[in-house]
């Protein structure tokens, strides 16, 4: 059982390393409307074409030296970090959920995750073809593990932590006499309902303001940096909530309820 447990978990490193590419391709490409699929891999500067050997996620990296062998310009830093660390949470979330609805919910959670923070801090975007599909994928798969009645709730809990954080926005804009959140965040919130409930969809907002705090610090003390990307950190506490498996009576209890 051991041997088959640690078959599984390079496994799913394996596979979480292939979507980590993937999802860096994505985050890059759809922002600026690139065609994604039908051309074969290539290098960005020189368009050579990749052979199959080379585009193996993090070994390619490692055995060119993070160059193309053809003209050796550099390749972005961000595809081995996204394909390693992708690889590392899908091995966790196999781990923390084994064969189940929650672990194809975590898997999602992860690619959504890894498709946004490119974008996001690349290019201050989220695309709404990602919040779209996985919206989709969300409600299937809570269709699947509570029939019609349990996906129904969730997108009425959706809906209302769409309305929360459009409230918050509205205050932000009135407060700060500017726009204070993207609509991309604001249209995420509707898809953490589809996963958790109101108290924990809204205790996202909290805990991603609270992970967003040292960045903001940091890029305003060292180049008066005032817009930061608000999506990843959000994510983050989504995750976060969602693997350290956080439920609301555990949250009442704290409080003395």
């Amino acid at each position: 059982d051991n041997y088959m447990e640690i078959l599984y978990l390079i496994i799913f490193f394996i596979l979480g390393s292939f979507i980590g590419t993937i999802s860096t391709i994505l985050g890059l490409r759809l922002p600026k409307q690139e065609k994604i699929f039908g051309n074969k891999p290539h290098c960005d500067n020189c368009s050579h074409e990749l052979k199959k050997t080379e585009t193996i996620p993090l070994i390619s990296y490692i055995t060119h030296r993070g160059r193309c062998r053809y003209c050796h310009t550099k390749i972005d830093i961000l595809y081995p970090y996204m394909e390693f660390f992708s690889g590392l949470l899908f091995s966790v979330c196999y781990y923390s959920f084994g064969f189940s609805y929650e672990m194809l919910i975590g898997l999602g959670i992860i690619t959504m995750l890894m498709i946004i923070v490119v974008s996001d801090l690349t290019y201050l975007i989220i695309p709404d073809e990602v919040l779209i599909f996985f919206s989709i994928y969300f409600i299937i798969i809570e269709f699947l593990k509570s029939g019609l009645k349990g996906a129904i709730t969730h997108i009425g809990t959706g809906l209302l932590l769409f309305a929360i954080m459009y409230s918050v926005m509205l205050i932000g804009n009135k407060v700060l006499k500017k726009e204070s959140l993207g609509g991309g965040d604001i249209k995420m919130m509707f898809l953490f309902g589809l996963v958790l409930d109101p108290l924990l969809g809204t205790l996202t907002i909290f805990l991603g303001s609270l992970f967003a705090l040292p960045m903001s610090l940091y890029l305003m003390k060292k180049n008066n940096e005032k817009v930061i990307p608000f999506g990843p950190f959000l994510l983050l506490a989504f995750a976060f909530i969602y693997f350290t498996k956080l439920t609301t009576p555990t949250i009442m209890s704290w409080l003395g309820f």
